[in-house]
């Protein structure tokens, strides 16, 4: 089992691989992970998360509750005569939060963000799409900045209503918008051409009356350029240029649901060997709910949570799902890339399912999936929060390496006392094992880079990175992952994916300092244009990371 190891454990594996062929070095100390509560309120729900490149994450919940614990700046307020319960309403539903600072302002969103969807565009602003009533077709984009910035919604531009729906960045840019409560149909933003509603018969196919089981689908661009869409228990590959389903493939074993409200999660394992004519690509979906659970919440029969992973080659001729054990069963668990390529998965419940009031039985432990580990042993459980995060919990890669957790909201409305899971309005950071100050002598310190900010990088490039270690270097084990900064929402990081650069070349340039080279992705299938975050990673352990942005 992969775990990392204490300090004395790995100076002994030194002095023994330095003898040996080729072996993986770990170097954490098992049952890790520190938690530090950063803000204990930030006046609304981190329901909904993005990390933009100036370090600066939008966080927002929705409107049409009533008023938030934070006012709007001077005197602004927002008049909205379709709202239900506050018609004029000066509190705020969004914020900024500066993660250098640790502070945060408040936003303003004129109409309702509830359940909505969104993805960062190559010039580093988030769309933002959908939403509930009279937000479901709008379009708002917030642009990164260093001062007063606020939302700028464009009215209707969406052709359907987008609640529950994925969005995902494209190659040329673009956004996909796929699926959302009765709608089993996708459109691109921005607008290019007609029809501009495009039918996706497999959402209508994996619709299960009466509790859906397929909102929120889980969508991967594949390095073919084609779209890897999972929903419910079964999934595609798409060629959404055409409208034509390139490969189905068989559905999860056991047959339940993973998608919401029965949700789990999912990510794209990190892609490696970029050179390679065909890129492995492996999707790994875990966690979810029995077939039937959500009818049985109904009548306050809490069904316990799947506690099983299932990880599929989607490029393999003959694909098929390999199912693995998690150390505890989770609903409403968020799963992370890290930058050393190990999964984190945090947050949820053990019991019940997503929506308000369904959820028992938190589960406090974070767990790491070791993606190159021995079959059967590649789980690590993690030192538990004390904060139950429920319904409408969030979890983002930072870039230095902590993960931002906030959230959990399991009711119509805000509510702090009589409850079992009382509204929660803070913010935490989980720091993984490989920030421990144990490993700071062999953690590389980024210097400098040909990609620095300003500078853009190409496709198929070689790309310099200039690092400090101050410990002794096995240039073996340094390897450059760029990730690109997901958004996340109930339980799923669109748009986030992880590469590792090949073609590493490490070379001494003082006293203990290094340049790396690599090759940067060959094309906008493996990374579509955009801002990612670089790091150099060292027997596991990551530097903090640096904004690059390829073109």
């Amino acid at each position: 089992m992969p775990h990392y190891s204490s300090i004395l454990f790995f100076l002994f594996l030194q002095l023994f691989f330095a003898v040996q062929p080729c072996h993986r070095v770990v170097t954490s100390a098992a049952a890790g992970g520190r938690w530090q509560l950063l803000q204990k309120s930030i006046g609304i729900v981190a329901m909904h998360m993005q990390l933009l490149n100036n370090d600066r994450v939008v966080i927002y919940d929705r409107t049409d509750f009533g008023r938030s614990n934070l006012s709007l700046p001077g005197g602004k307020c927002r008049d909205d005569s379709s709202e239900v319960v506050v018609k004029h309403d000066c509190t705020a539903h969004s914020v900024e939060y500066d993660v250098l600072a640790n502070k945060f302002r408040p936003l303003m969103v004129q109409t309702d963000v509830w359940c909505s969807s969104g993805a960062v565009v190559p010039d580093g602003s988030l769309i933002q799409t959908g939403g509930f009533s009279d937000g479901e077709r709008k379009v708002r984009t917030f642009y990164p900045c260093n001062g007063d910035c606020d939302w700028v919604e464009t009215g209707d531009g969406l052709k359907a209503k987008r609640w529950y729906a994925t969005n995902h960045i494209l190659p040329d840019g673009k956004q996909i918008i796929i699926g959302g409560r009765r709608q089993f149909n996708y459109e691109f933003y921005p607008k290019t051409s007609s029809p501009d509603v495009y039918s996706l018969p497999f959402l209508l196919q994996t619709n299960d009356r009466g509790s859906e089981n397929n909102l929120y689908p889980f969508v991967f661009l594949n390095s073919d350029g084609n779209l890897f869409i999972f929903a419910n228990n079964r999934a595609i590959l798409f060629d959404y240029k055409t409208g034509k389903v390139v490969k189905t493939y068989p559905a999860i074993p056991g047959g339940d649901p993973r998608s919401y409200p029965s949700t789990g999660s999912a990510v794209l394992l990190p892609l490696k060997n970029l050179d390679a004519a065909t890129i492995e690509a492996e999707v790994l979906v875990c966690g979810g709910a029995p077939k039937g659970s959500f009818e049985k919440v109904a009548k306050r029969n809490f069904v316990k949570a799947l506690d099983t992973c299932g990880r599929i080659k989607i490029n393999d001729p003959n694909p098929q799902w390999v199912m693995e054990t998690m150390p505890y069963a989770r609903v409403m668990g968020d799963m992370t890339l890290l930058p050393n390529g190990v999964v984190l998965i945090i947050n949820g419940a053990g019991a019940g399912t997503a929506g308000w009031e369904n959820g028992r039985n938190p589960v406090l432990n974070p767990v790491l999936y070791w993606p190159n580990g021995a079959a059967g042993s590649r789980f690590e459980s993690l030192n538990p929060n004390t904060i139950p995060r429920m319904y409408h919990s969030t979890a983002i890669l930072l870039r230095d390496g902590r993960v931002l957790v906030g959230g959990s909201n399991p009711h119509i409305g805000y509510e702090f006392n009589g409850v079992l899971f009382p509204t929660e309005l803070s913010l935490e950071a989980f720091s993984p094992p490989y920030l421990d100050a144990q490993h700071n002598y062999v953690r590389p310190t980024i210097v400098s880079s040909t990609a620095s900010k300003g500078k853009y990088i190409g496709y198929g490039q070689k790309l310099q990175v200039r690092f400090k270690v101050t410990g002794t270097l096995l240039a073996d084990r340094i390897s450059v992952t760029m990730i690109a900064p997901a958004f996340n929402t109930h339980s799923y990081s669109m748009n986030h994916r992880l590469l590792v650069l090949g073609n590493t070349k490490v070379t001494s340039v003082g006293a203990s300092t290094y340049d790396v080279q690599v090759t940067t992705p060959r094309s906008g299938y493996l990374a579509p244009s955009g801002h990612y975050i670089l790091y150099v990673v060292h027997q596991y352990i990551p530097s903090t990371g640096i904004w690059v942005k390829i073109l």
